[in-house]
């Protein structure tokens, strides 16, 4: 017990004991509040680590490896679609990369904040130890970020990292209806004929843009692609992927153990659905072998204008692969001037395998890129909208190619001309490109 003689000795030990109580309380709820921040900050945004602002080289190539040399960045996209998040497309490990950091240039003040990332590695990755991986990050509040690096950690000296322009900020209207997307050309591609054939069907239905993800090709189709871009028609992305990484020409680690499956398609097709969300009302997903053919409409303009107005909702249609095999031709359209151009006349290829008893035949998209989320090859895996089938009388994809039923007679297959029907404006597009080519 204190005994005071007098009075305000007491009063000043009373006050002097409750404030002392308040400062211990108060101490004891700091480290509560801190164990708890600590907990919640891998959910949450922190500020300017140390006062840093922005910093680091532009990232100028198309695939830019970070210094774990097991994550590759392919570009950042802004998406609000559910909240404000920038969506980056990548390549990554799907073991060993466990922990991603998003570093935010906010603008005006030009301060970094730190975002925790969600690795999102796509679930059609087919035993390839990497895969095509969504990085995404909520944006920080009161804060209109440019560009963004990507870092393991969230504290450390980024100089030396290479920030990326997030692509989609501003919303556009669209200025092409149907942009081609065509990934990966590789092998030193030198099927000429037929590619120059697939572009001008591609424009004759509709297409005012196709964006090929290149990896190499031949000298000849250097100059062929040279007059398209010049032309408006053609955006080459570069795609040295197997500078890399271990490439595969197989889609399956089964056929192939390699680090990632034929030429990283998958993450390809979906940079290109961001790439064009905001300036293309469809996406076509094919190859350059595959034409999306009409049978009951002209164009894909009529087609899809149909198909939606049946189908209310729906953001994917997938049509269905059909082989029209090189090796059976017919001597009509043997056109000499087109000879001496190395590949096939698709206009002399018009029998197609018949259907197989219990063999699903693939399908290739039209998309709404604005309800995609996640894409494989031959279907969504994350979208917004439906999908609906398209019936092979509404269209097919005519593919032609090296025949999948090799042991066919002629007899067997299936006569099919619906590709003539647009020949002679093809021989005349085709006999343009190529005198000037």
């Amino acid at each position: 017990m204190i005994h005071c003689g007098k009075k305000y000795i007491c009063a000043v030990v009373a006050c002097t004991l409750i404030f002392a109580s308040i400062l211990i309380c108060y101490w004891k709820d700091l480290q509560l509040s801190n164990t708890v921040t600590r907990k919640i900050l891998p959910e949450a945004t922190t500020a300017s680590p140390a006062g840093q602002l922005c910093r680091g080289k532009i990232a100028q190539n198309a695939i830019t490896p970070l210094q774990d040399n097991k994550t590759f960045i392919i570009s950042p996209y802004f998406d609000d679609r559910e909240s404000k998040v920038t969506r980056v497309i990548g390549i990554v490990h799907h073991e060993d990369v466990k922990q991603l950091y998003c570093w935010f240039c906010c603008q005006p003040n030009g301060k970094i904040y730190v975002s925790n990332a969600k690795i999102d590695v796509h679930s059609d990755r087919f035993g390839f130890p990497y895969g095509a991986a969504d990085i995404v990050c909520l944006e920080p509040e009161n804060c209109d970020p440019t560009h963004v690096s990507i870092h393991p950690f969230a504290h450390g000296n980024i100089d030396q990292l290479p920030r990326f322009e997030i692509k989609n900020r501003k919303a556009e209207p669209f200025s092409v209806d149907f942009t081609v997307c065509i990934s990966a050309m590789f092998g030193n591609y030198n099927n000429v004929l037929q590619f120059i054939q697939s572009l001008e069907m591609y424009k004759i239905l509709g297409a005012q843009k196709v964006v090929i993800y290149k990896n190499n090709c031949s000298h000849l189709m250097e100059k062929v692609l040279k007059f398209y871009i010049e032309e408006g028609t053609v955006e080459v992305i570069p795609w040295p992927i197997n500078s890399r990484l271990k490439v595969s020409s197989k889609w399956h680690f089964s056929m192939d153990a390699k680090d990632i499956g034929y030429y990283g398609q998958i993450t390809a097709l979906n940079d290109c659905i961001y790439r064009n969300m905001q300036r293309s009302k469809f996406v076509v997903l094919n190859d350059a072998d595959e034409i999306i053919l009409p049978l009951k409409h002209l164009n894909w303009k009529t087609m899809m204008s149909s198909l939606q107005e049946q189908n209310p909702g729906t953001g994917i249609f997938l049509f269905e692969n059909h082989i029209f095999p090189e090796t059976i031709s017919t001597h009509l359209f043997n056109i000499s001037s087109w000879n001496t151009v190395p590949g096939v006349n698709i206009l002399q290829h018009v029998h197609r395998e018949p259907d197989r008893k219990d063999v699903f035949n693939p399908r290739k998209m039209i998309v709404d890129p604005q309800k995609v989320i996640q894409t494989s090859v031959h279907s969504v895996l994350r979208a917004y909208g439906d999908s609906v089938n398209v019936p092979m009388d509404v269209a097919l994809i005519y593919h032609c190619r090296k025949p999948l039923q090799r042991d066919l007679p002629r007899e067997s297959l299936v006569r099919d001309t619906s590709l003539w029907r647009y020949n002679s404006s093809l021989i005349m597009n085709v006999n343009k490109v190529l005198s000037q080519t």
